[in-house]
């Protein structure tokens, strides 16, 4: 194919895209081999500039950190210039203080001078004038100079004597003087100013801290000279006042080293800066009541803040310590009070009116932790240390299960003693009888725990919880018998011993004519007397008591189902079977029952209470009241008797009668007759009589004479005690009373051994009919009939009472 060939048109057509296709190629190919050398550089820059920002970054750090430096430099020569300034300021001061000081003395001197030079020209004139020579101005002219002198060379007596000495020889300087002429009038200026500067000298004398009591009251006097009495009183109590407070403020970090005596001495201190204080003032101002009642009211002020001192520094108020302490403070402050009164100061009222509240408060809170300690029966009281005559009396008492008793009694009595022990002789006289009756309180405390130690016939749940809580509870006799003799001796014999100090500085301030209600302090128990004090122990063990045999009584009448056995059935009766025609008559099964468990009761009691008679009496006659007087109170009882379908018969009466018979007549048996048995008895005998007169059963035909029941009564007694050899009446039970057939019938045991046959529907517990006391002749000789009398006894009173 030649040359020709390729300019034909369609072989153009097919070669020119193609050659431009190449050509484009061509042309971008040489743009991107000039793109990729722009890129090259573009990195070879880039690589320059991250180089370049490198070292910037490394630049600007160090630049950084040697600003930081330079601003820490910066700022401490800030303090430096601040500092600077402040001494300059401080230094600035003083020069001005300096200045303004020598200022003054220069101008103190110059008017002096300036008055010395006026004087001399003065005297120059008057030479000129007159040239004979003026004796009277150069007397004055040097006396002047005189004065200068002695108060330049601190000389105040002499310059003071020399004042007082020139003011006697001309009176017209304690006056006005002559104002007509100058001459006079500018001596005696000139006069008063050395006047006013000794007393200057005088007044920074008493003001000096270090003064000593001779210097002071020479300064003193000399303000009294210058007539200045009101300012050297002043300047007397304010210079005992800063020596006082300064031996107080030297004392008192000492104070947690002399915990119960630091109130002492700080009562030493005060009142001793009190005494020093009134005779300086007698020294320097003579008997003025007017200073004399400056110092009382210093004085009384100083109290105060010593008072407030002793509560700041005192221990705890409810330690045994506070307590001593604070007995000390009372009594060495009372006793300094009492020294001072001989000089005329009367503060021992006012010094009692502050600490009361204080005393209250350590007594208040003493007792209650004794009240805690009473109660906190878990404590352990081996290592009590209590003395043979306090733990002797006790040790019989112990019981065989467990030696709770004792240990509550020897607790009591230690607390007890343990508290007397910090008394001092003057807190006894004052607050004797306040701490008596926090006593009494505390022995009612004790007291109630042996009571939730008893049983009770009844319980609640709450007394039960309490009841649970103890160690200990007294269920046999031994063990009641024991308590209640427990309370007897700590009541009767060791309580007075514990508070001997007590009672007997009482009895001594009361036979010496000051008495109790003399005591300076009156408080709401100042008129209790010592006999009330014993008035209310006996009354927590009347209620121990009374608890006690209210339960044995009510143990013995009521049975486990909560049955009585002492019902009103036994004295209905259906046959009518007369006792006074019985060959044996014999009272009713439960009244023989209660002589066998008084007896019972009596034998253990000789056992437990050995050598207390009184004691055991006390509690069987106690006990034969209760049984009286809850039958005369039992309303379901009277109720049965009065109701009018019950079957009332003349030998019910006679049964009830001998039963109250044989009851008085027990008591006269076992040596412990009571007017309140026999009174009771005989109530109930008019009840009895009038409730069957009202259902026509006459008294006089139906009862036998008072003696027939008296003797029949004791005849029982002896019958009882020869048949008791072989059993014992106490252990009678309630079938042994009343059984119940099946027919539902009811049947009475009678005293002979027979029994009387009841339907249950003649029982009515109705109480409608109405019951008095009987007048009946029967009634009279038995309430008259001859026994020998006996009150219920009561321990810890006084043979006068």
């Amino acid at each position: 194919m030649g040359a020709d060939a390729l300019n034909t048109p369609l072989l153009k057509m097919f070669l020119f895209p193609q050659v431009l296709y190449i050509a484009d190629r061509s042309v971008n190919l040489e743009r991107i081999s000039f793109d990729c050398l722009g890129i090259r550089k573009l990195c070879f820059e880039l690589l320059d500039l991250k180089d370049a920002v490198e070292n910037l970054c490394g630049n600007t750090r160090t630049k950084y950190l040697a600003f930081l430096r330079l601003s820490e430099e910066v700022v401490e020569t800030e303090h430096e210039l601040n500092d600077l300034r402040k001494l300059i300021s401080a230094q600035g001061i003083l020069v001005h203080d300096l200045k303004s000081g020598v200022c003054c003395e220069l101008d103190e001197w110059n008017q002096v001078i300036g008055d010395i030079r006026e004087t001399e020209q003065n005297q120059e004139n008057s030479k000129l004038e007159d040239p004979l020579p003026n004796e009277a101005e150069d007397h004055k002219r040097i006396f002047l100079e005189n004065v200068d002198v002695l108060l330049a060379e601190h000389k105040v007596e002499e310059a003071l004597e020399a004042l007082d000495i020139e003011e006697t020889s001309h009176p017209e300087l304690k006056g006005s003087g002559d104002t007509s002429s100058a001459e006079p009038s500018s001596y005696k200026s000139a006069f008063l100013k050395r006047k006013a500067m000794v007393e200057d000298q005088l007044v920074e004398i008493t003001e000096q801290p270090l003064v000593g009591i001779l210097e002071l009251k020479k300064a003193l006097s000399g303000l009294v000279k210058l007539g200045k009495s009101a300012l050297a009183n002043q300047l007397l109590l304010k210079s005992h006042g800063s020596r006082l407070q300064r031996n107080i403020e030297a004392f008192l970090p000492f104070c947690p080293s002399y915990l119960e005596t630091y109130s002492a001495t700080l009562s030493n201190l005060v009142f001793s800066a009190i005494s020093l204080t009134s005779k300086d003032s007698s020294l320097v101002f003579g008997d003025n009541p007017t200073y004399t009642n400056r110092v009382i009211q210093w004085a009384e002020c100083e109290i105060e803040s010593f008072v407030r001192s002793v509560k700041e520094n005192a221990l705890p108020s409810e330690t045994v310590y506070a307590l001593r302490a604070a007995s000390i403070c009372v009594q060495a402050s009372l006793s300094h009070c009492s020294a001072l009164e001989s000089q005329g100061l009367k503060l021992s009222k006012l010094l009692l009116v502050l600490l009361q509240p204080y005393i209250d408060e350590v007594m208040e809170l003493n007792f209650r932790r004794a009240r805690r300690q009473v109660l906190d029966f878990a404590e352990t009281d081996e290592s009590l240390p209590l003395s043979p005559r306090f733990a002797s009396p006790l040790s019989i008492f112990a019981t065989s299960s467990d030696n709770f008793l004792i240990g509550c009694g020897m607790r009591f009595i230690f607390i007890i003693k343990e508290i007397v022990e910090q008394l001092t002789p003057l807190v006894i006289f004052h607050f004797g009888v306040n701490i008596l009756t926090r006593i009494s309180h505390l022995f009612d405390k004790y007291v109630d725990s042996l009571i939730k130690a008893l049983p009770s016939h009844s319980e609640d749940d709450n007394l039960t919880d309490l009841k649970e809580a103890l160690p200990f509870r007294a269920e046999t006799d031994s063990e009641q018998l024991a308590l209640l003799g427990t309370a007897y001796t700590v009541a009767d014999e060791l309580l007075p011993m514990a508070v001997s100090r007590i009672l007997s500085a009482l009895n001594e301030s009361k036979e010496a004519g000051t008495g109790v209600g003399d005591n300076i302090i009156a408080t709401s128990s100042s008129t209790i007397e010592l006999k009330d004090w014993r008035r209310h122990l006996q009354h927590s063990l009347d209620k121990l008591r009374d608890h006690f045999c209210q339960q044995y009584v009510l143990s013995f009448i009521y049975n486990r189902d909560g049955k009585t056995r002492l019902a009103a059935q036994i004295y209905l009766t259906g046959e009518g079977k007369d006792l006074f025609w019985d060959s044996d008559p014999l009272p009713s099964l439960p009244f023989q029952a209660l002589f066998g468990k008084l007896q019972q009761l009596a034998t253990v009691a000789g056992d437990v209470l050995v050598g207390r008679e009184k004691i055991q009496k006390t509690l069987l006659a106690r006990l034969t009241l209760t049984v009286v007087m809850w039958l005369s109170d039992e309303q379901e009882f009277w109720g049965v008797l009065e109701d009018q379908s019950a079957p009332l018969q003349a030998s019910g009466l006679q049964q009830l009668i001998l039963d109250m018979h044989f009851t008085v007549e027990i008591a006269r048996f076992a040596g412990y007759p009571s007017r309140q048995i026999h009174q009771m008895a005989s109530a109930i005998i008019a009840r009895a009589i009038q409730t069957f007169s009202a259902r026509g059963i006459d008294p006089q035909s139906a009862l036998p004479e008072d003696e027939w029941f008296v003797e029949t009564a004791k005849t029982a007694i002896n019958k009882l005690l020869q048949g008791a050899s072989g059993s014992d009446g106490s252990d009678i039970e309630e079938e042994h009373l009343m059984m119940m057939h099946d027919d539902g019938q009811m049947m009475m045991m009678m005293s002979d051994g027979g029994h009387i046959l009841m339907n249950d529907e003649d029982i009515s517990d109705s109480d409608d009919s109405p019951s008095s006391l009987s007048t009946l002749g029967s009634l009279e000789s038995f309430v008259s009939a001859e026994m020998g009398e006996l009150e219920s006894p009561g321990y810890l009173t006084d043979p006068e009472s």
